[in-house]
């Protein structure tokens, strides 16, 4: 069982037992505000929650509102679920150079939380100016770190660009941001999948960076084939109850909607990937995560947060599948404002947490979480366990 606080733990069964219809208003609590704690600019949220019940909230911290200005990979914790945060902690910094897009996991029946992110030299140009290949003093790098005490402490970075990069063609490459998963079913049960994209720039391809001996060594698989108009990139991805893998992706070009593909062999090859006609976006990262699961006793529920606008990041929702992606059935709106990248994770009490970007001028102003119930989300008509 996991080993939340007695408080955190009290308010999962009030949330049990609330009655239809009066379910409570999301709640919205400031994260990284820019300008604050160091930092001209916060971007590229990501988020967990431990086994031991503290929420991790990651988010690039950069000297200028660039892509790759000097950024440090950056966290705060919360003790409390999600409702108060400790000061930043610096997680992973280099110079001048930038690092990008953390991804992060937090493995279950463990205290070990694993986190991936991405190293561009100073000037290189980011995405558009590295070299291919898995060597050189110019080439996009693929970090990782661990924490075994809820995020107190971090290991030194690993570089395993080798084991996660093609040698050859690929020049950028990205993982998610967001979230990592953890195989619960299936002949792949155990296995750890990172999403990634690559490069080159204009040219991008989603894959999984995956590992089956706890993030020891890792592989990489098969890029997901596109036969639909427009191409995909920040990518993330979910366990079905039956053991296959949900790409869910951004969309850069054609219908400016969601796409998505289906593996079978635990994210090595996949399925031509599809539009989602129930997801539109204006090209932006979004989160996607399973929130429950049938084998716990719980209806089978996606979630999936990102902009409602196919012209600017704003009107933010959440949506919920129950039929493991196949639609997105109902909908709720978050934020009517600015609402740009998000991410997901289940919190303590059961609520979802959804961190996201957003402010009054720009988006870039502040990262947000929101907690909100299953009950809230579909007006009272969805308890927690399944069958009701």
């Amino acid at each position: 069982m996991t080993r939340f606080s007695y408080h955190t733990t009290i308010l999962a069964l009030c949330s049990l037992i609330a009655l239809p219809g009066l379910a409570a208003d999301p709640v919205h609590s400031d994260v990284f505000i820019s300008g604050e704690e160091g930092y001209h600019t916060y971007r590229i949220p990501a988020i967990t929650t431990t086994y031991g019940g503290t929420v991790l909230a990651f988010a690039e911290g950069r000297a200028n509102r660039d892509d790759h200005a000097r950024n440090d990979i950056v966290l705060k914790r919360s003790e409390d679920g999600g409702l108060t945060w400790l000061p930043v902690q610096v997680i992973a910094q280099d110079g001048q150079n930038a690092l990008n897009n953390p991804c992060v996991l937090a493995l279950r029946d463990s205290d070990r939380v694993l986190l991936m992110f991405q190293h561009y030299p100073a000037k290189s140009g980011g995405e558009r100016g590295v070299d291919t290949g898995v060597e050189g003093k110019n080439i996009c790098r693929n970090l990782l770190m661990y924490s075994d005490d809820q995020g107190k402490t971090w290991s030194n970075q690993e570089d395993i660009t080798a084991q996660t990069k093609r040698p050859t063609i690929v020049t950028s490459i990205a993982s998610g941001p967001g979230n990592g998963i953890e195989l619960r079913h299936g002949k792949h049960a155990g296995r750890i999948i990172f999403p990634f994209n690559q490069g080159p720039y204009g040219d991008w391809r989603v894959y999984a960076v995956y590992s089956d001996d706890k993030g020891k060594t890792w592989s990489y698989g098969d890029v997901a084939p596109n036969d639909v108009k427009g191409l995909s990139n920040e990518v993330l991805m979910a366990e079905l109850s039956d053991g296959r893998v949900r790409i869910n992706s951004r969309s850069n070009g054609g219908d400016k909607l969601r796409k998505t593909a289906v593996s079978e062999d635990g994210g090595q090859t996949w399925s031509p990937l599809q539009k989602v006609k129930d997801l539109p976006e204006p090209q932006c990262n979004s989160g996607f995560l399973r929130y429950s699961d049938p084998a716990d006793g719980e209806k089978s529920r996606l979630l999936y947060t990102g902009p409602i606008s196919q012209k600017r990041r704003n009107k933010g929702y959440v949506h919920v599948s129950y039929d493991e992606g196949e639609t997105w059935s109902v909908r709720r709106e978050l934020v009517p404002g600015k609402f740009a990248y998000s991410a997901l994770t289940r919190l303590p009490n059961g609520d979802a947490g959804c961190l996201y970007e957003t402010g009054i001028k720009d988006s870039s102003e502040k990262i947000v979480l929101v907690h909100f119930s299953m009950d809230w989300l579909a007006n009272g008509k969805d308890q927690l366990k399944a069958g009701k």
